[in-house]
């Protein structure tokens, strides 16, 4: 080859080692760009990059944000790749490494939350996504890592979290149901508004009808404001899941709810409250009516004493064949009907005096079983159902007959054209929930007496009005509205009361309800009365400040031969026993101005400590004589009483071996 060939040959060989080497100083210079255009842009990035081989023995790559979201240095981490782990939790360091070991083998896992305590003990929240890069054998040899800072949304998130369980515990706290509806669906509901409308789940409620809540008179109310956003308080019936019917305030107001109009409500139950306030107002209005009527039956015994006695007098004194003893006789009668209609006022009032002693209930309705035959008629079915063991209650045993009387008078008048009248005694315990829904039901154990129909029923507004005396739903003449007022009096007297059930067409039932007392039946023998009217010589002094009482009353103690002295108040009678040597036996009224009877008693008592004592009196007072029932040792006479009354009882005083009342 010549000198010329060989020349241009090496040129050209220089030549393509220049071009060589220029294309991989612009390869390498283009690299470095894309290098440094990378480390540019993850170093201005907010979220922390990394890449780090597969065993993460090597930290290959970290931008700056690893600085400000760690707080440390990031020549910490290429000093040692695991320090990265040191400020992250227990808990989510070990799901961070097992999120990380599913990278190394390949896997793409996904994203994933963790906690960074930054190096001034602040706490961040970090979601990080790390993915396996592989090789030209697609083995997995780095690992790359994307982790954003999500702090602000977790707070957030967590405070709204926060937010809506307050509200929900507040709501769930409150004594009211809160619920929130649209277009008249229920979308919300707290669990007061389950418990109130006795549902076990909210979900059983959401996404129903509001009037699904609501009873039937009611629904129009709620349907007409809920169609008219119509805002305020109102009162409804509301439904339970159980038919039950409750009484609710109810406080609306209308808002946008998710761009829509809703309305948020609140509902409290009143029943009971309701329930309360007008078991208060009865209880006033039949107290006031008690009070009223025990004021006249005092006065009116007064009077009926004054008639009886001068009546016993003037028929003493007539022969059998003058025409007068029979007119006598019918002022009598009527005297002693019209006492009968005041004791069962005093009955209401539970002023009258009682006797009670320990019965067994079951057998005092079987010794009345035989009377109730006669009373109620052929056309009536009486049924008895008692238990095996006894009932003891501690009652008057007359007053108990008179109750079942009564009820069994009403019963029959019930039943026009026949039927059945049922009579159960059985031993009854009744709880703390029967007491609330029961008024004026008591907790405890108590002998139970029922007395049932199947006659005409009652409505409610009857059934509320039953017991007030003179009231009565039968014709003119037929009835004096006192047989129930009576049965009441009695049951309260004796520390009881009654639950009425009752629907118009489908019969009554009355439950008495006595307290049982654990303690067997008293044997009980009434001693008959002498036919012979008493008489004696031993000085009285009467005391009792209506003058006609008193003016009858001496009358008929001198004509039966005692010696009597007056007084018209407790004053002038202390005045009378200091200055009289002998006062065998003090017969004063209970109630009279400035002192009463019972005081009267007791200072008359340390002047003669061996003088008898009868107390008299149109009613009872409960400073003498608590709940109607007689301190024991204490003589009593009810007014009005006849003369011969007057006499058997003076006499039986001043022979008893007790002292004073």
């Amino acid at each position: 080859m010549s000198g010329k060939g060989r020349a241009g040959e090496s040129f050209t060989r220089e030549r393509e080692r220049a071009n060589v080497e220029l294309n991989r100083h612009w390869q390498n210079q283009e690299a470095r760009d894309r290098e440094e255009g990378f480390r540019q842009l993850a170093d201005n990035i907010d979220e922390v990059f990394f890449i780090i081989d597969a065993q993460n023995k090597e930290m290959l790559y970290i931008n700056s944000a690893y600085e400000k979201i760690w707080g440390r240095s990031r020549e910490s981490l290429y000093d040692d790749p695991q320090s990265f782990l040191e400020p992250i939790p227990d808990d989510d360091r070990r799901r961070l490494l097992e999120h990380m070991g599913r990278v190394q083998r390949g896997e793409q896992p996904g994203k994933i939350e963790f906690r960074v305590v930054h190096a001034n003990g602040s706490i961040k929240w970090l979601l990080s996504r790390a993915v396996p890069v592989r090789n030209e054998k697609g083995e997995v040899y780095r690992i790359s890592s994307l982790s954003l800072d999500i702090t602000e949304f977790r707070e957030a998130q967590l405070a709204l979290q926060e937010s809506a369980e307050r509200y929900l515990k507040l709501s769930d706290a409150s004594f009211d149901a809160i619920s929130i509806s649209q277009d008249g669906i229920l979308r919300e509901a707290n669990q007061g508004f389950a418990e109130m409308f006795g549902y076990a789940r909210l979900e059983d409620m959401i996404g129903r009808p509001l009037t699904d809540f609501v009873a039937e008179e009611s629904r129009a109310e709620v349907e007409r404001r809920t169609a008219n956003d119509i805002e305020g308080t109102y009162e409804l019936v509301g439904l339970r899941k159980d038919g039950k019917k409750i009484l609710a305030d109810v406080m609306a107001r209308t808002h946008t709810i998710a761009g829509r109009p809703g309305r948020i409500t609140a509902l409290r139950d009143v029943t009971e409250r309701r329930s309360l306030e007008n078991q208060f107002r009865q209880a006033q209005k039949m107290e006031a009516i008690g009070r009223l009527a025990g004021g006249v039956a005092h006065d009116f015994n007064n009077l009926l004493t004054v008639i009886l006695s001068y009546t016993d007098m003037l028929i003493e004194g007539v022969s059998p064949k003058d025409p007068r003893g029979e007119d006598l006789d019918q002022i009598r009668k009527a005297a002693v009907a019209a006492a009968s209609l005041t004791r069962q006022l005093l009955a209401f009032t539970r002023q009258q005096v009682i006797k009670p002693r320990l019965v067994d209930l079951s057998e005092v309705v079987t010794n009345a079983e035989k009377m109730l035959r006669r009373l109620i008629g052929e056309d009536i079915t009486l049924q008895t159902t008692f238990p095996s063991s006894p009932l003891t209650v501690m009652i008057d045993p007359g007053q108990i007959e008179q109750v079942i009387m009564n009820l069994a008078v009403n019963a029959r008048d019930a039943m026009p054209t026949g039927g059945k009248l049922t009579l159960e005694t059985q031993n009854t315990v009744l709880d703390d929930a029967y007491a609330r829904d029961h008024w004026p039901a008591q907790p405890g154990r108590f002998a139970m007496l029922a007395v049932s129909d199947t006659g005409s029923g009652m409505d409610e507004l009857t059934r509320s009005r039953i017991f007030e005396p003179f009231f009565t739903t039968k014709e003119v003449g037929k009835g004096t509205g006192l047989g129930l007022a009576t049965v009441y009096g009695i049951v309260k007297q004796s520390n009881g009361f009654i639950w009425v059930y009752s629907e118009v067409g489908q019969g009554t039932s009355f439950k008495i309800y006595l307290p049982l007392v654990d303690q067997p039946a008293e044997e009980h023998v009434d001693k008959p009365a002498s036919e012979a009217l008493p008489s004696g010589t031993e000085t009285i002094l009467l005391v009792e400040d209506s003058a006609a009482v008193r003016v009858a009353v001496r009358q008929i103690l001198e004509r039966c031969g005692y010696t009597v002295l007056e007084a018209p108040n407790g004053t002038l009678a202390l005045s009378t026993a200091r200055r009289t040597s002998t006062i065998d036996l003090l017969l004063t009224d209970v109630v009279m101005p400035e002192m009463s009877g019972r005081e009267l008693s007791d200072q008359f008592a340390m002047l003669r400590p061996n003088t008898k004592v009868l107390l008299m009196s149109g009613y009872t007072d409960d400073a003498v004589i608590r709940h109607g029932v007689l301190r024991p040792g204490t003589a009593y006479l009810q007014k009005p009483f006849s003369a011969e009354t007057l006499a058997r009882k003076i006499r039986e005083v001043l022979d008893s071996r007790v002292g004073t009342g």
